[in-house]
């Protein structure tokens, strides 16, 4: 009877890496670098107030050129102003993430981003309070277990 071998965990973008290219790819993105690098991209301050829906492509004329893309973005609404103004910059900054003009213009859908919730920083414990703490246990005779006892007591008591 043959042991099956050590199982090893795959990372999840090998699992979905297809199933996610393929719903980017039907809003007209040829990659999901667009838009999980739309930060790198177009700067961050363009970045914090919009974020690609799609790309969207004429169709193709026979014996003409093709025709340039448009972009789809969503923006926040005041910001969109500042968008629409800064949008040649975007466009040059996209093309030359492409490496060719793929996008000629960009048109702007206000609503709100979809966003990750941001997670709060907590701060440490108070020095003042973890010294006092410290002070007060004095059978503790190892320096590391004593000052790692009293930040997790000056934690307990701010809470």
């Amino acid at each position: 009877m043959n042991k099956p071998g050590p199982l090893t965990a795959k990372p999840l973008s090998a699992l979905l890496g297809n199933a996610i290219n393929d719903a980017f790819a039907k809003q007209g993105f040829a990659s999901r670098e667009l838009v999980t690098r739309w930060a790198d991209i177009v700067g961050a301050n363009v970045a914090m107030h919009s974020e690609p829906l799609k790309i969207q492509w004429p169709r193709p004329v026979e014996n003409q050129p093709q025709e340039p893309a448009t972009l789809v973005l969503r923006v926040e609404g005041p910001m969109a102003l500042e968008i629409q103004h800064t949008s040649d910059v975007i466009i040059e900054r996209v093309n030359r993430f492409f490496g060719w003009n793929a996008v000629g213009r960009i048109a702007l859908r206000q609503a709100p981003l979809s966003r990750r919730p941001v997670k709060k920083v907590k701060k440490g414990p108070d020095a003042a309070a973890v010294a006092k703490i410290e002070a007060s246990l004095g059978s503790v005779e190892d320096q590391d277990l004593r000052a790692a006892l009293a930040r997790l007591g000056a934690s307990i008591k701010r809470k």
